[in-house]
């Protein structure tokens, strides 16, 4: 563990973590993984997601890389819902609807260190009541782990009140390490996924996947940018396997498992051009995709979406694996 740097009078710490050949790094500045090592087809260490050499690009930059999201990952429409026939007014931070937690989200705080080991780590943050406009004093607790040749993320959570949930991991990862992710193979195991607006905002309607948006069959992404971006909602069918990416350059397959209802599945199409990157590295469209688990982006104003509620006292416990191979 060393300071990475200091915000808001706080140092920064940088958490490394290993078990055999992967090895990863952790800040406490927005729960955010920073780096991760695996092995690449001849046994060479590949840094397989996006990141910056210094907190103050964390700071200022877009992107949210590798940041931990909350409270709420992804958009709620007209930045409000109700909830117990209150109504809660948000951040409107995404013009006038409410994304990623809002203006100061999870992924603009220091956490503390609460546990750690030579293969794990579990950061704490408490959101107070009224925290962006959301109800309820809310402990949070996320766990970072190497196991078995897989990043495991865990999250925990309890509020004294009832409130509305949703924690996510806003990797970006690319199996090569460098340039851009064209040429992965991507197959999701899911077969439906929420319309949306322009805006991102789901319309309600909950459709079959087919034509651009089917991605059962495994597909070089090169073929489908071609066309437009993803950035798309799907609905998990069940708790397990709902992602597969393989990049020919290293040989490295990641495998997602989750027990989250949903994936927001996006190829990075607004990292800014020419932006700096970790390792000398330079960033743009597309040099990363994100398979984001989570609940549906709006569903606190969805009641046909699986439900976001966090009832006072009880428990909100997920995980998410990425499991590597080559």
């Amino acid at each position: 563990m060393r300071v990475f740097g200091e915000h808001d009078g706080r140092p920064v710490e940088l958490i490394t973590i290993e078990d055999g050949d992967m090895r990863a790094e952790v800040l406490t500045y927005g729960a955010t993984l920073r780096s991760l090592s695996v092995p690449d087809r001849d046994g060479a260490p590949v840094d397989v997601v996006l990141g910056y050499d210094r907190l103050e690009d964390y700071v200022s930059r877009s992107g949210r890389l590798g940041a931990t999201i909350g409270r709420f990952a992804n958009r709620i429409s007209n930045a409000s819902f109700t909830l117990g026939g209150k109504e809660y007014r948000l951040a409107a931070n995404r013009g006038i609807h409410h994304i990623h937690g809002g203006n100061v989200g999870f992924d603009r705080r220091v956490w503390d260190v609460a546990e750690y080991s030579n293969d794990s780590v579990t950061l704490r943050l408490d959101s107070p009541d009224g925290d962006e406009g959301y109800p309820g004093n809310l402990r949070v607790y996320v766990t970072y782990t190497l196991t078995d040749g897989a990043l495991r993320i865990e999250y925990l959570t309890r509020s004294d009140a009832d409130t509305v949930c949703n924690l996510t991991n806003h990797t970006y990862f690319n199996l090569a390490g460098k340039g851009d992710v064209g040429d992965h193979e991507v197959a999701l195991s899911m077969h439906r996924y929420t319309e949306a607006d322009e805006n991102g905002i789901p319309t309600g309607r909950i459709l079959d996947a087919d034509g651009f948006y089917d991605l059962t069959e495994p597909a070089v992404l090169s073929e489908r940018l071609s066309v437009k971006e993803y950035d798309l909602n799907y609905l998990t069918d069940s708790e397990g396997r709902c992602a597969s990416v393989y990049c020919a350059r290293s040989g490295i397959t990641m495998e997602t498992y989750t027990d989250m209802p949903a994936v927001q599945f996006y190829t990075g199409g607004g990292l800014k051009e020419g932006t700096p990157g970790k390792g000398g590295n330079i960033y743009g469209r597309n040099s990363g995709l994100c398979l984001e688990t989570q609940f549906c982006p709006d569903s606190p104003n969805r009641p046909e979406f699986p439900s976001c509620i966090l009832r006072k006292g009880e428990c909100y416990r997920h995980w998410t694996e990425y499991r590597f191979s080559a």
